[in-house]
C-alpha cells in the first residue's frame, strides 16, 4: 500500500467510525464503544507508518482536481512534510487516549454514542487540516472542527454554564474565521492557487502582492482558534464541556489548528515585518496575562486551560522569532502532558466530588484516594513547569533559545525586537507557570482537614490512560532532540546553556517561592474556624488574624465554596488577585463594545418588526375586514330595501347629472 493511500486511510477512519457510530447508537448499542475505539487507533498505526516512510526527508506530494472552478483550482492535495507526520501522530494518539478514557468517564451517560461520534468526527477534522495540501479542503477540517466544538462545549446542556460556553466558543472563533477566510481568498488569488507548496513557491520569489494585509487577516482566525489575545477568553469557559473533550481540544486538536496553519505557511508571515511583531506582542501578551490568571483561578479545569493559553503562547512566540520547529516541538510535548494533566484530573474530581481546589485543599487524604492520578500529574506538572529531565524543559528551552537567537542577531528570521520580547516574555511565564503548576500541585495533594470523600474506585481504563500518556511526559523531550531533528528541517533542538540555565533558575524561584507562600498562609490559616473561612467572599481571610475575620462568620456559611486561606495565589498577586481571577475583565470589556450594543440593536430591531412592519400588516388586513363587514350589514335580504336602495341610487344619479349639465 503506497503512502498516499495510507495517509487517505488516516483522516477517513475516524470519519466512517463517526458515522457508524450515529447510525448504530440505537439500534446496536454494543458496537458504540469499539466503534469509538477502534477507528482512532487503527489511524494511529497508519500515521506512525507514514511518519516512518517520510523519515524526515522530502514531503509527500499528491493532489487530484475535485471539480473545475475557473482560475483557482481547488483540490484534494496532500502535502506531508516532517511536521504534518509528526502532528498526525499526536493528534491520532491523544485522540486514542481520550476515546479509551471516555468509555469509563461516560460510561453511564446516556448520550455517549452521539458524544464518541463527535469526538471521532472531530480527530478525522483535525487530520483532514493536518494532511491537507489545498486551502480550502484545510478550511473544511478548520470549519467541522468549530462545529464538533459547539456540540461537545455544550454535551451537558441541560446546564446554563455548557449552553451559554458552547454558543461563546462558537461566535468567538466565528468572529476571526471571518477575516481568516477573507485572507485565505486574497492569498490565493496573489498566488494564482490554493495548493499549498505553489502559495509557499510565490512568495519565495516575491510573488506577494499584500502580505502584511494577509499576514493579519489570517493573523486574526488563527487568534480565534488557538485562543490567543484578544480571541482567547472563550477557552476557559469551554472547561464546563466534559473533562476528555476538554483534553482533546487543549491538546491535539481546535487549538494546535492555529498554530499548526503558521508554522506550515510560516514563509507567508515572513513575509511581513510588521506581522511578525504583532505576531511577537500577540504571543507575548498573551503568556504573561494567561499566566496571571492561572494564578487566581479555583477551578481546577480553570487554571489548566489558562495554562493552555500561555503554552500556545509559547508556540505562537516561537513562530514570532521564525523557528517553527521549536513551535511544533513544543505543540508535540505539550499535547502529551496537557492531555495528561486533563485526564487526571477528571480522575480526581471523579474522586473528591469537586472541582474547586479550595475544596479538595481541605480534604486531608486525597493523594491516597487517587495515586495513579497523583503520581501521573507529578510528572505532567514537573513537565509543565519546564524542570528537566521532563518533555516541557527541553521543548520550551528551544523557544527561549531561537528567541535568543533572533534578539542577539544570531539570525535574521524576524525583527529584533520580536525576538527580545517573546525571551523577555518567555522568561516571565516561565516564572508564573511554575509558581502556578506548584499551587495546583498544593491545593490538590497538600490539603489538611477532613478525609475526602469516597466516591469509589476509577475505572481502569482511566487510570491506565494516565500512566501511557506519562510515558512520553518524561522521555519526549530528550527523544525528540536527539533523534528526530530530520523531521524538524534539519534543526538542532539542542536547548542553549543561556536560556536553561535562564529558564531552569526562574522556574525553579517561581516553585520555591510559591511553597513558601503556601507554608506561610497555611500557618495562617491553622487556627481559622470553618465558619469563619467561609466568611470572607472577597478571599483576604487567609491573609489576616482568625480574630478579625471571624465577626463576619455569622453571615456567610457555605463552606465547600468559600475562598481557601491557604491559597498562596493570594498573596503572591496581591491587589491583582481580583481582577486576574476574572480574566482582567475583557469579558466585561467585550459585553460592553459588542455584546450589548449587539443586543440594543436587536431589541429595537424587534421593536420596529412588533410595533411599526407588524401595524402595516394588521392595518392591511383590518380594512377589508372593515369593509366587508359593512357590505355584510347592508345584505338583509329584504326585496323592499333593495328597491328603495335603487331608487334613491336613481334618484342620486339623475341629480349629479342634472347638476353636470346645468353647470355646463
Amino acid at each position: 500500500m503506497t503512502t498516499t493511500t495510507l495517509a487517505v486511510l488516516v483522516p477517513l477512519l475516524p470519519f466512517l467510525g463517526a458515522a457508524a457510530g450515529l447510525l448504530l447508537g440505537r439500534t446496536a448499542p454494543g458496537f458504540v464503544r469499539p466503534l469509538a475505539v477502534m477507528p482512532p487507533l487503527a489511524s494511529l498505526v497508519l500515521a506512525v507508518l507514514v511518519a516512518v516512510r517520510q523519515g524526515g526527508d522530502r514531503a509527500v506530494d499528491a493532489a487530484t482536481e475535485l471539480t473545475p472552478t475557473g482560475s483557482v483550482p481547488i483540490e484534494l492535495a496532500l502535502h506531508i512534510d516532517g511536521f504534518a507526520a509528526l502532528v498526525a501522530v499526536l493528534v491520532a494518539f491523544v485522540a486514542s487516549c481520550v476515546q479509551i478514557y471516555s468509555t469509563g468517564y461516560l460510561r453511564d451517560d446516556p448520550r455517549y454514542p452521539s458524544y464518541a461520534a463527535l469526538v471521532s468526527l472531530f480527530t478525522s477534522a483535525m487530520l483532514l487540516v493536518v494532511y491537507s495540501g489545498d486551502l480550502i479542503v484545510l478550511l473544511v477540517g478548520w470549519e467541522i472542527m468549530g462545529i464538533c466544538s459547539y456540540f461537545l462545549v455544550g454535551h451537558y446542556w441541560e446546564t446554563p454554564e455548557a449552553r451559554a460556553a458552547s454558543i461563546k466558543a462558537f461566535l468567538v472563533t466565528k468572529l476571526g474565521d471571518v477575516p481568516f477566510l477573507i485572507g485565505l481568498f486574497a492569498l490565493a488569488t496573489d498566488a494564482g492557487s490554493f495548493r499549498i507548496t505553489k502559495v509557499l513557491d510565490t512568495v519565495a520569489s516575491g510573488g506577494l502582492d499584500h502580505p502584511t494585509l494577509i499576514a493579519l487577516l489570517l493573523l486574526a482566525g488563527v487568534a480565534g482558534k488557538s485562543a490567543q489575545f484578544p480571541l482567547h477568553t472563550w477557552l476557559p469557559d469551554a472547561m464546563a464541556g466534559p473533562t476528555p473533550v476538554s483534553a482533546l481540544i487543549h491538546a491535539a486538536t481546535m487549538v494546535a489548528a492555529g498554530v499548526y496553519f503558521v508554522a506550515r505557511l510560516l514563509p507567508v508571515f515572513e513575509a511581513s515585518q510588521a506581522a511578525m511583531v504583532v505576531l511577537a506582542v500577540m504571543a507575548s501578551v498573551t503568556m504573561v496575562g494567561s499566566g496571571l490568571a492561572a494564578l487566581a483561578q479555583d477551578d481546577i479545569k480553570r487554571v489548566l486551560a489558562y495554562s493552555t493559553i500561555g503554552q500556545l503562547g509559547y508556540m505562537t512566540g516561537a513562530l514570532a522569532v521564525g523557528d517553527r520547529g521549536a513551535a511544533v516541538f513544543h505543540l508535540l510535548s505539550h499535547g502529551a502532558f496537557k492531555a495528561l494533566l486533563f485526564l487526571a484530573a477528571g480522575v480526581i474530581m471523579h474522586a473528591s466530588g469537586t472541582n474547586s481546589l479550595a475544596a479538595m485543599s481541605r480534604m486531608g487524604n486525597l493523594r491516597d484516594r487517587v495515586p495513579d492520578a497523583f503520581w501521573t500529574m507529578t510528572v505532567a506538572l514537573l513537565a509543565l513547569a519546564a524542570i528537566p529531565p521532563f518533555s516541557g524543559f527541553f521543548s520550551k528551552e528551544s523557544v527561549l533559545g531561537a528567541a535568543e537567537h533572533v534578539a542577539t542577531g544570531h539570525t535574521e528570521h524576524a525583527p529584533g525586537a520580536a525576538g527580545w520580547t517573546v525571551l523577555v516574555a518567555g522568561l516571565l511565564t516561565a516564572l508564573l507557570t511554575a509558581a502556578y503548576a506548584t499551587r495546583l500541585w498544593l491545593l490538590a495533594f497538600r490539603g489538611h482537614g477532613a478525609e475526602a470523600p469516597d466516591h469509589g474506585r476509577q475505572p481502569r481504563t482511566m487510570t491506565v490512560v494516565l500512566w501511557v500518556l506519562a510515558v512520553p511526559s518524561l522521555a519526549l523531550g530528550g527523544l525528540a532532540y536527539r533523534s528526530l531533528p530530520g523531521w524538524f528541517d534539519g534543526r538542532d533542538l539542542t536547548p542553549t546553556l543561556t536560556t536553561s540555565v535562564l529558564g531552569t533558575g526562574v522556574a525553579l524561584v517561581g516553585g520555591i517561592v510559591t511553597y513558601g507562600a503556601w507554608r506561610h498562609t497555611s500557618t495562617l490559616a491553622a487556627g481559622v474556624p470553618l465558619g469563619a473561612v467561609a466568611a470572607h467572599p472577597e478571599g483576604d481571610a487567609g491573609l489576616v488574624e482568625a480574630e478579625a475575620i471571624a465577626s463576619h462568620a455569622p453571615a456567610y456559611g457555605d463552606v465547600a465554596s468559600a475562598p481557601d486561606p491557604a491559597d498562596p495565589g493570594r498573596i503572591l498577586l496581591g491587589p491583582l488577585h481580583r481582577h486576574a481571577a476574572v480574566g482582567f475583565h475583557l469579558d466585561a470589556v467585550y459585553a460592553t463594545l459588542f455584546v450589548r450594543p449587539v443586543q440594543a440593536a436587536a431589541s429595537l430591531v424587534r421593536f420596529l418588526d412588533r410595533e411599526v412592519v407588524e401595524t402595516y400588516v394588521r392595518g392591511a388586513g383590518a380594512l377589508p375586514r372593515l369593509l366587508g363587514t359593512a357590505v355584510r350589514r347592508a345584505q338583509t335580504g329584504n326585496v323592499q330595501t333593495y328597491v328603495s336602495a335603487l331608487l334613491a341610487g336613481t334618484v342620486v344619479l339623475a341629480v349629479a347629472a342634472l347638476l353636470v349639465a346645468t353647470g355646463a
